[in-house]
């Protein structure tokens, strides 16, 4: 055995030099699995989560199968992968920046506010994962559509807890539903992405904001109606 004061561990032996560049090897290992996963997600909206093939990846990034199967194991594992990313990516550019503004309204606002901005966002150059997503496995069961099934009851949970909050702020009425205005407020980003994306509409996100605007002042209290 190796002496573990001098740094050793085996005869191979565990020193600085040797765990620096295990962690270099992990570090650039995550980096290239994001890189995999960033050009994943962006062709799933393309050509389905069910287009997505190890074989494609390999070609399109120039890696080898090999190196990909060792990432994500089979074709199910790189699709929960991608809806992992795109989940989590989502979170980074709406839900963090969301929960930084001030309880109520204004937080209300935000949210709006960053979701339209992650509909043009590089994320979405070829349109909303999700909405893609969507409208391919909502009649196809199975662990992906499950997945995909829990993130979006947790963001319309997330909106109504938002909302909640602008309740208990005295911003919006106390019989105002949380629940309802999330559906509303999704409804509006829906008919928002059809317009823009497949109509071509230049007033869709003019739209969306005055559809936007109407649903909160639905929800203000009669005395702040008339300010």
């Amino acid at each position: 055995m190796g002496s573990v004061a001098g740094g050793e561990i085996g005869r191979g032996g565990l020193d600085e030099t040797n765990v620096r560049s295990i962690l270099e090897t992990m570090s650039k290992g995550e980096l290239t699995r994001q890189a995999i996963l960033d050009h994943a997600t962006r062709l799933a909206t393309q050509v389905g989560l069910e287009g997505i093939t190890i074989g494609r990846l390999s070609s399109e990034l120039d890696l080898s199968k090999s190196g990909l199967f060792a990432h994500f194991a089979s074709k199910r594992g790189l699709q929960m992968g991608i809806l992992q990313h795109a989940a989590l990516r989502f979170v980074e550019l709406v839900v963090k920046p969301t929960l930084t503004m001030t309880r109520g309204e204004p937080r209300v606002r935000a949210l709006f506010d960053y979701w339209m901005k992650w509909s043009r966002s590089a994320e979405c150059a070829s349109g909303c994962f999700f909405v893609a997503a969507a409208a391919e496995l909502d009649d196809r069961p199975g662990p992906a559509r499950d997945v995909l099934v829990q993130q979006q009851k947790d963001w319309m949970e997330a909106i109504a807890t938002v909302v909640g909050a602008a309740i208990s702020e005295a911003d919006f009425r106390e019989d105002v539903d949380p629940e309802q205005f999330a559906q509303d407020l999704y409804g509006i980003m829906l008919a928002y992405h059809h317009s823009w994306r497949l109509l071509g509409d230049p007033k869709a996100a003019k739209r969306a904001r005055n559809a936007f605007e109407a649903l909160v002042a639905a929800a203000h209290p009669k005395n702040k109606r008339t300010e």
